[in-house]
């Protein structure tokens, strides 16, 4: 089932996830809508956030960065994940800037800073714990996500003068006033 996407303006993205269990209601149906949703919407990532579920749960799958016929030199094509209760347990390596986007920021994409290596905690959908390090775009997926179970949005990173610049975007987006090709879900006002 394809869910509404939340808005920015909704206190929902600004909240801290919650820690969830094998028992939450229904988890697996939960993660493959939000699979059926992400793919819906063009997305590389998508955290529970984002679907109105304060809860530490996001998912990833790069292969949006590669055409069919290149390279794939960071195995991009075949990283698909489920996080549940992840935990970022460093951040190391060379600062670098890439241009993020966000399905609940539609139609405003902005150079982001971030460290180019994470070393992450987590479960899989399975609740098989895991700790891994990722470099490259998908340590920067899984970052960007990760802030959103934290009430983080990539916009937060921006200047104080791109924020002012983008007031009126942001604001037209959390009144509706904005034409996407996906279901979305606005603050209510």
């Amino acid at each position: 089932m394809i869910l509404p996407i939340v808005a920015y303006g909704d206190p929902v993205l600004r909240k801290m996830g919650e820690e969830i269990s094998p028992e939450y209601p229904k988890i697996q149906e939960l993660i493959d809508n939000m699979f059926e949703t992400m793919y819906k919407s063009s997305g590389v990532g998508l955290a529970a956030p984002q679907i109105g579920k304060a809860i530490r749960l996001f998912l990833v799958d790069t292969s949006g960065f590669v055409d069919e016929d290149e390279e794939d030199d960071e195995g991009l094509k075949d990283f698909v994940k489920v996080f549940i209760n992840p935990e970022i347990l460093e951040e190391d390596g060379e600062d670098w800037t890439f241009n993020e986007g966000c399905l609940s920021i539609p139609d405003v994409r902005e150079d982001v800073i971030r460290p180019e290596q994470v070393k992450i905690k987590y479960f899989d959908r399975d609740f098989k714990e895991h700790v891994e390090v990722y470099d490259g775009l998908k340590a920067r997926v899984i970052q960007h996500e990760y802030d959103h179970i934290e009430g983080i949005l990539f916009t937060d990173y921006l200047s104080p003068l791109k924020k002012r610049l983008l007031k009126g975007r942001l604001s037209n987006i959390s009144k509706g006033k904005i034409n996407v090709g996906y279901k979305m879900r606005f603050p209510k006002k």
